[in-house]
This record gives C-alpha cells, structure tokens and sequence, in this order.
C-alpha cells in the first residue's frame, strides 16, 4: 500500500512556530515522519514547541530564534540548519503580524512593519533556504501562509496593511513557483480564513463574529483546530509534484461567494 503522504526522513522549517497555526502544522508534517525546525522570536516558546513534539512523535527537531526581518540572521539560521540536518525539503512561511486601524489612521511604520513582515520575511526565508539548500539539491516544497485577506477585501476589521501584505504573498508564490520550477521546487500559498485559537477563541465567539460567520461563511462557522492540517500535508508531499502556483483558500468558503 502507498503512502502518499509519507515524510519520513524530510526537514520542515516553520517559521512563526511558537503558538497557533504554526505549530498545528508543524505537528501534522512531524506526525508524517518528518523532523522538524521550529522558528520563532521567542527562544522559550519554540523551545517548548520541539521539546513536546520530540517527546510525541518521536522524531527530531530543532528550535532556532530568528527575527525574519533581519537577512543575515536568517541565512545563519539556514546555515544553522544545513549543518545539523544536511537538508531542507520544506518550508512553511507562517510568521506574520496584523495591524488593525482604519486605513486613514494606519501610520508609515504600521504599514512597512506588515510588508517587512509578512511578505519580504517570507522572501527572505523562501530566498535563503532556496538558495543553499532547495536549489542544489533540485526539490523543495515551499509553502506561504497567506489569507483569505490577501484574496478579498473586509467590512469587519479594517487592515488595509495587512491585506496588502498578504495579496503580495499571494502574487509571490505564483512569482517564485513560475521561477523555480526549473529546479523541481513547488511553490505554493495556503489562505486560511479565521480559526480559533487561544488567542481568537473570545472574539470569534462574540455575538457580533457569530452572526458574521452565519452571514459570510457557507459552512456557517469558523476553523478549528486541525482543520488547516491536510491541506499543509498535501502541499509538502512529494506526491504533490505537479502542483505549484496554487492558491488553496482553506476558509470555508468565504472566498467562494
């Protein structure tokens, strides 16, 4: 029988792996046998992170601090990496910001802050790793976590920065996945729509978010936990090679409408 899903053996890079989303998807690449390098700004989160993954799933990880606006500690990072792994066969830009304030009142350093961010931090990360690692050895699977805000706008919370940000993650991926299929890496971008997390769980069950979601959503609610998995699964597998350039909104359906 085949595994279509098997990562045995691989190295995953998840930046923005301290908390939520990242380290969802980090758990489920982990829980198909690949090793896994968490990425964060806070050394004790990302510690904690691997130390439970480890310990779960049995296989080795590998916590480094890096700050993804800052170019010469990411390449450190990577070269971080190489020496320990000898490899990197995928990587999830997840790290990212949102700043939240009417357009008009929206400052210089709020918007370059979301761009430096979430978008030139997912260049940076995708550049360095192609380069010394991806590129060499002809396979990569990168993965950019954008938004369904980077597809469409919003009346709910007003995030102009952050659209912006994540539609150039959006165009991005279909920039990198035209330029580098020549080297057999797939590029592709995941737009999640809300999910709950400790963080959101009390806004999202707000009567004011609740009603929105019956209104917005075709599935009448919001993301749960896990429900991000399978899609970040399929895009790292090897048996997805004929998929790049994709934009896979995992939002349930609020994009379809």
């Amino acid at each position: 029988m085949k595994s279509y899903f098997d990562l045995a053996g691989q190295v995953a890079v998840v930046t923005g792996c301290s908390t939520g989303l990242g380290v969802q998807m980090a758990k489920a690449l982990e829980n198909q046998g690949a090793k896994i390098v968490a990425i964060a700004r806070r050394k004790d989160k990302i510690d904690e992170v691997a130390k439970e993954i480890a310990e779960t799933y049995k296989v080795e990880t590998l916590a480094i601090q890096c700050d993804i606006t800052d170019t010469a500690r990411v390449n450190a990072a990577v070269d971080e990496i190489l020496a320990k792994f000898g490899r990197i066969d995928i990587l999830i830009n997840n790290a990212g910001t949102g700043a939240v304030a009417p357009a008009e009142d929206i400052t210089d350093d709020q918007f370059y802050n979301e761009i430096n961010i979430d978008m030139f931090g997912s260049f940076r990360m995708a550049r360095a790793i192609a380069k010394k690692a991806m590129i060499p050895a002809k396979y990569g699977r990168i993965i950019n976590i954008a938004s369904m805000y980077g597809m469409v706008g919003n009346k709910v919370a007003p995030c102009s920065p952050y659209h912006a940000a994540k539609g150039g993650v959006v165009n991005m991926t279909r920039g990198l996945a035209s330029e580098w299929g020549k080297y057999n890496i797939n590029v592709n971008a995941i737009c999640p729509g809300y999910f709950y997390s400790p963080l959101t769980k009390e806004t999202l069950d707000s009567d004011f978010f609740q009603q929105n979601a019956q209104t917005m959503i075709p599935l009448s609610r919001y993301g749960n936990e896990g429900e991000l998995d399978t899609a970040a699964i399929f895009l790292a597998s090897p048996a997805s090679s004929y998929v790049t350039g994709v934009i896979l909104p995992v939002d349930g359906g609020y994009t379809c409408m």
